[in-house]
Parts: structure tokens; sequence; C-alpha cells
């Protein structure tokens, strides 16, 4: 057999060296050399010789008989909803969060269900594992059909899943296994891609669903090279706050079904359970009308939420006026206050203007803006909004408000939920009565102020 070598490429130029340097002998960027594998010329022909049936023929889409992947459910039903219907056989699944959000604990409640009808073996490189019958144990599961395989080494774990042949396999997690041809240490960028590989590679070649665990960096990351987001089919993230009893996973890729999809979990004493009306998280329950909240309504996937923004603007006690935001994008804040000043003459330049999304939610989508103006000008003005009204609409840098996808169903979501009144942009009005709700439509910022205004009265 072969000896297997390797090089240190790096990351900016490409240059390769036969060893490490803390410097790029060409580009002379810093620390950007990382460890690979360099194979035999004829080690890739073999390894994919299997495949060339399929991949080494020249035909036309119109040949080619599209078939839907059969799902697995996992029996979480918040969780199916995230992946799309289920595991996909040979799909692999990457799933990151902060430690301790509940990535280990969702993933041994769906296993311990799917070993009930599916081999599945859970792969724990972080407990051994008298640690995972005690959180078993503790959360009262069956796991009499799991199998677990407490290694880390990246040979040992591929001849088990060989000999094994699961339906499903977990790997928790992929910065704790290591490969014997690399000498860097786990969880390092060349590890974590040549592990991550021969995993994928296996998946795809045996049919068994993969999902693999990825530790996540300061700023919310994945940690490791990106490239492990582009090797896998699904990638999941875990958000909230972990002092929170609440759990958000969202998936930001799915080659199988939608994006942006959200699943909504509260964690309780037997583990993560999925929450059946996620609205009622993210709504306040105050006794009194307050200034400065209004509810939007948000679109998640194919999912319609009921999101509170809430906002506090106060007078600035120093030159700089402070403009904070959490859970929406504070670059958009800024550009959201000066449309409001140069188009409906409403100035908060001396003025804290702060604004939060109730729940924990990270809302992404623009729709939210036409709510961040109104929640601003409410608590500006110290006038509290309806109790019973709903909101959505992107407003443009010219004072326009544009429409917002899905209205239809956003408005059916509100009004199940009983509310009574809507201000929407104009494109999005329905061509039938919503129940007994209110659509007022407008087209521009100033006319949604002075219709709001309206309805304060």
């Amino acid at each position: 057999m072969a000896k297997v070598r390797t090089v240190h490429s790096c990351t900016e130029c490409g240059a390769e060296s036969p060893r490490w340097q803390g410097q790029c002998p060409q580009c002379k960027a810093w620390n950007t050399l990382v460890e690979a594998v360099v194979e035999p010329a004829g080690a890739n022909a073999a390894r994919f010789a299997a495949l060339a049936g399929s991949t080494g023929k020249l035909r036309t889409l119109a040949e080619l008989e599209p078939r839907e992947e059969p799902r697995t459910p996992t029996g979480i039903e918040e969780f199916d909803r995230v992946l799309g219907g289920g595991l996909v056989a040979g799909g692999v699944v990457l799933i990151g969060g902060d430690p301790g959000i509940g990535k280990s604990t969702l993933l041994l409640q769906a296993l311990s269900l799917l070993a009930l009808h599916h081999k599945a073996i859970y792969v724990s490189g972080e407990e051994s594992g008298e640690q995972v019958a005690l959180r078993a144990q503790r959360l009262q599961l069956d796991p009499g059909g799991l199998q677990l395989l407490p290694e880390i080494n990246l040979e040992r774990i591929l001849a088990a899943l060989k000999n094994e042949r699961p339906r499903i396999a977990v790997i928790d997690s992929i910065q704790t296994v290591y490969s014997e041809v690399l000498q860097s240490a786990p969880g390092s960028v060349a590890q974590v891609r040549e592990c991550a590989a021969q995993l994928t590679r296996f998946a795809k070649q045996s049919g068994t669903s993969l999902i693999m665990v990825g530790h996540v960096t300061k700023d919310g990351t994945l940690a490791g090279p990106r490239v492990l987001e582009h090797m896998v089919d699904t990638v999941l993230y875990f958000e909230g706050d972990t002092h929170s009893s609440f759990r958000l996973v969202r998936a930001f890729k799915n080659r199988f079904g939608a994006v942006n999809e959200l699943g909504v979990f509260a964690m309780t004493e037997r583990g993560l359970r999925g929450v059946s009306n996620p609205s009622a998280i993210f709504l306040s329950q105050h006794a009194q009308q307050v200034a400065g909240s209004c509810v939007l309504v948000t679109q998640e996937g194919t999912r319609p939420l009921l999101v509170e923004i809430q906002a506090l603007v106060d007078g600035a006690q120093n030159p700089n006026p402070r403009r904070l935001s959490v859970g929406l994008e504070q670059n958009r804040l800024a550009m959201l206050l000066a449309v409001l000043h140069r188009h409906a003459g409403v100035g908060c330049f001396d003025q804290d203007v702060f604004v939060n999304a109730v729940g924990g939610l990270k809302i992404t989508e623009p729709a939210a803006d036409l709510a961040v103006v109104l929640a601003i000008v409410s608590s500006l003005r110290n006038r509290p909004l309806p109790p019973q009204l709903v909101v959505f609409g992107e407003i443009g840098l010219a004072g326009e408000i544009r429409p917002a996808p899905r209205g239809q169903e956003r408005l059916k979501e509100a009004a199940k939920l009983g509310f009574t009144a809507a201000v929407i942009p104009k494109a999005n009005a329905p061509r039938h009565a919503v129940g007994e709700m209110r659509v007022i439509a407008v087209d521009r910022i100033e006319e949604a102020l002075e219709r709001a205004r309206e309805l304060e009265a």
C-alpha cells in the first residue's frame, strides 16, 4: 500500500508547500497554509468507478425521468418541517448551533424514534456511552434499538458503518473526528474537510442518511471551512437564547425542500417538544396598551408568523444618538429612519432608537419595514397603536410601500388569531374579504402613518 502524502496549500493563492509555514512563500499571507491529502492520479478514478455509468454519458434533460425522493419521517413534526418532510436516503444534513442549545438532545430524540423501525447508529465523539445513556434515561426515551458507537477515529467509524449498513447515522460532532492520514489535530480545517468528505462519500454510495453536528464560532457561523456547507445537502442552524426555554431551528440550505423553513421547539424536562402555535411565543401579553408596540406578520418558509416589534425612542444624552436593533438588521434601521425623516417629516436625529423583535426571532425579510416604522412613530409620540392591528410591507428609499410575498396567507393567519385590522401594501389588497378583518391598503409611508393615526382615534 502506497504511503499517503500530504502537502500544505494556501487558501488565498493555492500555492503548495511540503511543510507548514507561518507565511505563504508565494502571496506572503500569514496563517493560510492548510494541510491536505495528495492522492495518486488513479485513486479518484478507482473510487468513482461505480458512478461512471450514471455520470459519464451525455444525455438531454428530456431523456431523464425525475422522481420524487422518498422521505423517512423522524417522528418529530417540527423537525420534519425544517427537513422538508423527513430524511432522504443518501442525504447529508449538517446541523449547527451554540453549545448547550439542544443539538444532541434533539438528535437523540429523533434517532430513538427512528430506531423503532430502521437501523440507526449514534456516533458520539464528545460524550461517553454512559453519558449518552444517562441523557436518554433523563429524557425517558426508548433506546432499545439504537446502536451507540463512542469513537472519534474516522477509519474505525467508516469500518463500523460499512459493516452495519445503517439506514440513519449521526456524527456528534464532526469537529471531534480525525483521520490517521493527517497529522493535524482534530477540529482543524484539514481534518474537518477530509472527514466530512469521506463521510459524505460513504453516504452517497451506501444510501445512508447522515446527520453531522457542527460547532459554531463566536460570530455564529459554522467552524471550519465554508466548503463544509457546500458538501452537504441540508444546513440547519439552532437559534434562540440558551437562557430561554424556546429554540428555533432554521434551514439555510436544503436540496430536497424549502429554505428558510422554521421549526419552533420548547425545551422541557423530557427534551425538546414542538410548538403547535408558534405565534403565541412572539406576542407579548400587555395588561394595557403600550406605545412603541406593533404586530408584524412575517413569513418563515411556508409558515406565516405573528411577531411583536417593539421600539423605544428616547432623548439622546450625547451628540451621537444610538441606533440599536435586536433581531433586525441594524443598517436597515438607519435607512428607515432616513426615509421617515425625508418623506414623512418625522425626525429622530436627536433621539436614541432601540428596536427589538420579541421572542429572539431573527427577521431578515424587508416586509418588516412598515411595522418597524409604525412602532418607532408610536413610541416617539407616546401613542399606542390599536391592539388588534397587524402590519407588513417593504419601504423603498422613495417612500413607497412595496408588496410582500404571500400576502393572502399572512392575512388569513392574522384573522385566525383574532386580529381585526391590517395596514398592508396596496398591491397586496385582497380581492375578497378576509373574515371580518378591516384591510387598509396604502402605497406611501406618509399615507400609512395617517391611516394608523386614524385607527388610534
